[in-house]
């Protein structure tokens, strides 16, 4: 009986790290499976501009960490998961914020990436932005950054220094948003 009570113990006091995450009514799930590799959700937050809620993101990693630096320079899978939570968020308003979010990620030296940069926005423009949208870009070592559309697959994008850039947008020292970036880091 003694052993049932300590696993039961042990199990309360785990289960809040697989818990699913629920924000401005967007349910992240406590994991996300690409491929092999099963991740964990690390955090989330909403990604507000001006005084509007643009979009839900929720960052997966192959464990927890709050070491911003470390998650962008890793060579390990990942996954930010962004979802559309505004009416006023269009393709064209959408693009230019990736593109403002690379040239703060890297600083104003965005030459070096500027083809793929322009590709990878490209795929905000396909087809109109709506409500409800989810975007999942997935970074796989050795193949790249996956963007996919409501489960679609829009680009590939390879290179770690690519990933690197786009990870900066949001956990660099210069994010887009100081809170979202807490948030994903899971403080």
């Amino acid at each position: 009986m003694k052993n049932y009570i300590l696993l039961v113990v042990a199990a309360v006091m785990f289960l809040p790290s697989f818990a699913q995450l629920k924000i401005n009514d967007v349910t992240l799930p406590a994991t996300f499976k690409t491929g092999e590799t099963n991740l964990v959700l690390n955090g989330g937050g909403v990604r507000k501009k001006a005084f509007f809620k643009v979009y839900v993101a929720g960052l997966y990693l192959t464990q927890k960490s709050k070491n911003a630096e470390a998650i962008i320079n890793e060579d390990k899978p990942l996954v930010v998961r962004i979802a559309i939570t505004s009416s006023l968020v269009s393709s064209d308003n959408m693009s230019e914020s990736i593109r403002e979010g690379f040239a703060k990620s890297m600083k104003g030296n965005t030459a070096s990436l500027q083809s793929k940069i322009d590709e990878f926005i490209a795929t905000f423009k396909k087809e109109a932005i709506k409500t409800g949208d989810v975007y999942d870009l997935v970074y796989t070592p050795g193949v790249g950054v996956k963007a996919y559309k409501n489960s679609k697959l829009q680009v590939t994008i390879e290179g770690l220094e690519f990933k690197k850039a786009l990870i900066g947008i949001w956990l660099s020292a210069d994010p887009v948003d100081a809170d979202l970036k807490t948030g994903l880091l899971g403080s």
